[in-house]
């Protein structure tokens, strides 16, 4: 999860696509050894990820739609102020989404699940776990 890094998506962002999600949730599942009193919050949580990765899909279409804009001539500023406040404005609501979700799972963790989580959970741009 904190595995975000070069380029415009990195690792973590190719990992996020909707299309891969559910591999990566069965991963961290397992990493963290959800125990079955905890399987409802992780549900929660996986949950937060799938919204997240299906978020980020359509806020890279909207990055595509700029770029074709841009085929066409330079997008007028004012556009691109308003695709950056939508884009900013999802992240945000990214990452409340998932610290909701979050906050009680790991409060529910045992020390050895919190080392793990504190290692695999970093979030990355466009609000990846």
């Amino acid at each position: 999860m904190g595995m975000m890094g070069g380029g415009s998506m990195g690792l973590m962002g190719h990992m996020m696509a909707p299309g891969r999600i559910e591999g990566r949730i069965a991963f961290l599942k397992t990493e963290l050894k959800i125990t079955d009193a905890q399987q409802p919050l992780w549900n929660a949580f996986a949950e937060a990820l799938r919204v997240n990765a299906r978020g980020m899909s359509g806020m890279m279409g909207d990055m595509q739609d700029m770029m074709m804009m841009g085929a066409q001539g330079p997008a007028a500023l004012p556009q691109r102020l308003e695709l950056h406040e939508r884009m900013l404005a999802a992240r945000l609501d990214a990452v409340r989404r998932l610290k909701g979700a979050l906050g009680p799972l790991y409060a529910a963790f045992d020390d050895a699940q919190k080392r793990t989580a504190d290692q695999l959970l970093m979030p990355g741009p466009m609000g990846a776990m």
